[in-house]
């Protein structure tokens, strides 16, 4: 049996899912659209050059959660999944992941967008394991902090070696599928990188490479 990982932004949907949250907070008019959306847009330029300041960012984005009760936050993360990720699913994504799921693959998608915007988007996909980026979670209330390492470049490593010996697996026959040369830490330490849709930088590293390059759109 092989692990089988899966980025999630921007390789098994077609956008980035900590992006969209953002501008749906604006468009609903959650939050205050000419400074949170510009900080947002910010972050995100930060990540795509690969210079985010995880830390700060993480702290931008979960104090909304800090703000609102979950109830309230469920219904809104439910109409963001429906008007926002239902249509960016990729059916080549789920295509892919059903070809590795007939190998009897232990599947696992690997995101540093945080836990409770994408829990229900790896549930789209039928993967049964996910290690993303976790909020704090006191007394039924979300605390604006984050616990453990932020799985974001080497941390997406770190966090998995952990799961790993946690599950007594290990990398041997694995493959990992991601657009972002963020994750150059984790392809390089797999049997089987492939460069999905990958970004310039990731493009011309997964050619100096010779790493597979595909397209799932």
């Amino acid at each position: 049996m092989s692990l089988t990982i899966f980025d999630l932004d921007n390789t098994l949907i077609g956008d980035d899912s900590d992006h969209l949250w953002g501008q749906f907070l604006v468009e609903q008019q959650l939050v205050d659209s000419t400074e949170y959306g510009a900080m947002n847009t910010k972050f995100y330029e930060d990540y795509c050059q690969g210079q985010l300041n995880i830390d700060e960012y993480l702290r931008f984005a979960l104090k909304f959660l800090a703000e609102h009760s979950l109830e309230q936050l469920i219904t809104w993360r439910s109409q963001f999944i429906q008007q926002k990720i239902q249509p960016i699913v990729l059916p080549a994504a789920i295509e892919l992941v059903e070809s590795h799921r007939k190998k009897d693959d232990t599947l696992i998608v690997i995101t540093a967008t945080n836990r409770f915007v994408t829990e229900p988007i790896v549930s789209l996909f039928d993967i049964p394991h996910m290690l993303a980026t976790d909020p704090e979670f006191i007394d039924s209330k979300y605390t604006g902090d984050y616990v453990g390492d932020p799985c974001y470049k080497e941390g997406k490593v770190s966090r998995l070696n952990a799961w790993l010996k946690e599950n007594n697996l290990n990398l041997e026959n694995s493959s990992f599928y991601s657009d972002s040369h963020n994750d150059i830490p984790l392809l390089e330490r797999v049997t089987f990188p492939y460069a999905v849709d990958p970004d310039d930088i990731l493009r011309e590293h997964a050619l100096s490479k010779d790493w597979p390059i595909l397209s799932l759109r």
